[in-house]
């Protein structure tokens, strides 16, 4: 698809970035995608995107900078302390996330403040990348929903697929690289939830999370032509 022009102001870094990225990504893969219509046209929105290697955000990135949106994807707050990729970080307009908090809505403040003044906002739910046998979407943590409910904004699914042939999980190096496979990405329409909206508690937050993943999961079961396993995977970082 022809690139739409940007709809918001992005960092003269992150234009660099886009200017020197996008090409090296169209000729090292072949794009699949589908449901831009459901992105919103105005204002700030959620992306939830599932997570199956380490350059899910490149891909992710590449689908909605060719729709016109400047993203911004959640990353640990203890990357910003890091001195070179802190500063990169900052210039790029990413969003830190302080985990391990009590108030997980305080630890959400500074990604709900860029939905809150119109930036798109990605966050992968999972908050790690898939444990699940067969790279489905696992029982996710709360934070995408309490991030809904505390901005009322638009949550839009986005599934990817593919991009574990090109960078496996945990792998360090790509396989594949001038194989030019196909990276299939698809955007539903925004969750419905307005019977929750006012609520902030544990159990909306829940909740409204669930309900994401499930329209999340049901795209990637469209992609991939495959039932999803009935129940998510539940990973246990310590099991």
């Amino acid at each position: 698809m022809k690139p739409q022009p940007l709809r918001t102001k992005a960092p003269l870094l992150y234009r660099g970035v886009i200017a020197t990225v996008r090409p090296l990504l169209t000729r090292v893969t072949r794009q699949d995608w589908s449901g831009g219509e459901h992105l919103p046209q105005s204002g700030g929105f959620i992306v939830a995107g599932n997570h199956i290697s380490e350059i899910d955000p490149f891909m992710v990135a590449h689908f909605l900078v060719n729709h016109g949106h400047v993203p911004k994807f959640l990353a640990k707050a203890g990357l910003f302390d890091v001195p070179a990729l802190g500063k990169a970080l900052h210039m790029l307009g990413q969003v830190p996330v302080h985990r391990g908090t009590r108030d997980a809505s305080a630890a959400l403040g500074a990604a709900a403040e860029a939905v809150e003044s119109g930036d798109c906002v990605v966050i992968m739910p999972e908050g790690t990348l898939s444990r699940d046998p067969g790279l489905w979407p696992m029982k996710a943590k709360n934070g995408v929903g309490r991030l809904a409910l505390m901005t009322g904004a638009p949550v839009v699914p986005v599934a990817q697929w593919g991009v574990q042939r090109l960078l496996a999980p945990y792998a360090r190096r790509p396989t594949g690289l001038f194989s030019r496979h196909v990276m299939h990405v698809k955007a539903g329409p925004a969750v419905d939830l307005s019977d929750l909206a006012g609520r902030t508690d544990a159990q909306a937050a829940t909740e409204a999370t669930d309900r994401i993943m499930t329209a999340l999961t049901g795209l990637l079961a469209e992609i991939r032509g495959e039932e999803p396993p009935a129940t998510p995977f539940v990973w246990k970082k310590d099991a």
